[in-house]
This record gives structure tokens, C-alpha cells and sequence, in this order.
């Protein structure tokens, strides 16, 4: 793929050679027209590996945006451009190990597979890790409708790395419910296997805190609404998260940077 560094900026077609952006990069890229037509790739027996790889990846962004959709209230700030293809590859690897179905037709089984979303970060860049040093713990209820993120007391200005101009910061603690997906040959498309709990969420936030006075800790409590039945073929998504604000005559500034967002714990 040919990169453009000169100073005509782009998109379209001139000739055999397309120019276009690439979300989340920088500069314009290039390369050739070509290519089979739709209709040989939906009915030639030699894209039949293509058509099964195009259905599966279809569900995989079907899981990978309900997660997007459950905690959409905290998305935008807390994610980088490329947060919906990182979501949709772990889905694809949890894809990949269905051994139950045919290819093609393989499920999203998060359920099953768990352990490959433990500790995605929705911003790549910038780790809650290296944001938020502070000691915590997590657990939750036996029915899932429950869970707690416990922080101890800390002295911010020692284990919080804020932006520069940042006076007070949050923290966040989400529950979001995500179903296994299956192929339903009716509807030609993946589905949840439990629609009624599927993207069910919660997000707690503690009051403004101050980046210059000890915090005393406290165990931040986030509960499903309605107190729903989760079976086994749910997940629940537990995130930690911490966003910073500047304090101005009693009003408080979100800030665009520094703002972290991870999945803690699958259960």
C-alpha cells in the first residue's frame, strides 16, 4: 500500500489507483481499483471460504457493539479510534474457539471464553495502570446483579498521574451484561442468546474528588437494575475507570485527556 507524502489532499479515484483515509491514522493512502464484483463473492463456489470468514467476522461486530452500546454512556472519553476493530478481533478469537458449530457459523461464546477480555483497555493509549496507582480490590454477589470496587485510602497527589491544570478527579464503576451470540439461519444474521438482558448496564461514579487532599476510600457499589436472572450464557462486563475535571467557581470542567476506562473482571 503506497503512502502519499506530498501536499495534494484527497479521496476518490483517479485512473486504476483509489486514494483514501484510514480512521485513526494520520496522512492519505493509495492503491489499486480491482478486485472481484459483489455478486461473484456472494455466489462463487471459490469465495465459499470468504463468505463463511465474512459471516463470522459480521457477528463478531455484533458482540463487539453491544459492548459499545451497554456502555455507551462512557464512551467517546474514554476510547481511542480504534476501539470498535480491537473490540470486534477479540471476538473474533473468541469465535474462532467454538468447536460446536460449523465454519461459517461458529458462536461468539463469551461466556466460554471469558479470560480474553480481562483487562481490555477502551483507550490503548493510556492505561488506567499508569493513571491510577492506587490500592483496590473487586468482587461481586453470586447472583451477578452486584459487585463492588473497594479502594483504600491514598493520598493523590502521590498514586494519580492527572493532567496537567486537573483539580478534582472521578471514579467510575460499570456492570454491563453481554450475551453469547449464535447464528440464527431464519434471520441470516447472529443474535443474542439472551435478548432481554443483553447490553443491561450500570455505571456509579463518586462524588468530585480533590487531587490535593488524601482520599479516605470507600467501596463504590454498582447494582443491575431490576435484579435480573443471569443465566449461563451471559456475561458481565466489570470496569473500573477514573475522568478528570477542573473546578471553577464551584463548577466542575471535564477534561478530553487522561481519562481511563478498563475491564477488570469478566464473571
Amino acid at each position: 500500500m503506497a503512502r502519499q507524502k506530498g501536499l495534494m489532499k484527497y479521496v476518490g479515484t483517479i485512473g486504476d489507483v483509489r486514494h483514501f483515509k484510514i480512521k485513526g491514522q494520520k496522512g492519505f493512502f493509495a492503491g489499486m481499483v480491482g478486485g472481484p464484483t459483489a455478486q461473484q463473492v456472494k455466489t462463487a463456489p471459490e469465495f465459499e471460504r470468504t463468505r463463511e470468514n465474512m459471516n463470522e467476522f459480521g457477528g463478531c461486530a455484533i458482540a463487539g457493539k453491544t459492548v459499545r452500546t451497554a456502555l455507551s454512556a462512557l464512551m467517546g472519553k474514554f476510547t481511542d479510534p480504534q476501539v470498535t476493530g480491537r473490540l470486534t478481533s477479540v471476538m473474533k478469537k473468541i469465535n474462532l474457539e467454538d468447536g460446536t458449530e460449523a465454519r461459517g457459523y461458529r458462536k461468539v461464546e463469551i461466556s466460554t471464553q471469558r479470560n480474553y477480555l480481562v483487562g481490555f483497555e477502551f483507550n490503548k493509549n493510556l492505561s488506567i495502570n499508569g493513571i491510577f496507582n492506587a490500592p483496590y480490590d473487586v468482587n461481586h454477589d453470586v447472583s451477578r446483579n452486584t459487585a463492588d470496587f473497594i479502594v483504600s485510602e491514598f493520598n493523590p497527589t502521590e498514586l494519580i498521574t492527572a493532567p496537567s491544570g486537573a483539580t478534582h478527579f472521578r471514579l467510575i464503576h460499570a456492570l454491563a451484561v453481554i450475551a453469547d451470540f449464535s447464528y440464527n439461519p431464519v434471520t441470516g444474521t447472529y443474535e443474542p442468546d439472551d435478548a432481554v438482558n443483553n447490553e443491561l448496564s450500570v455505571v456509579t461514579y463518586t462524588p468530585y474528588l480533590p487531587l490535593d487532599s488524601t482520599y479516605a476510600g470507600n467501596t463504590i457499589t454498582a447494582a443491575l437494575p431490576g435484579a435480573p436472572v443471569l443465566e449461563d450464557n451471559v456475561s458481565v462486563l466489570q470496569c473500573i475507570g477514573i475522568e478528570f475535571f477542573q473546578e471553577v467557581n464551584g463548577n466542575y470542567y471535564p477534561f478530553a485527556s487522561g481519562n481511563c476506562l478498563k475491564i477488570e473482571e469478566v464473571f
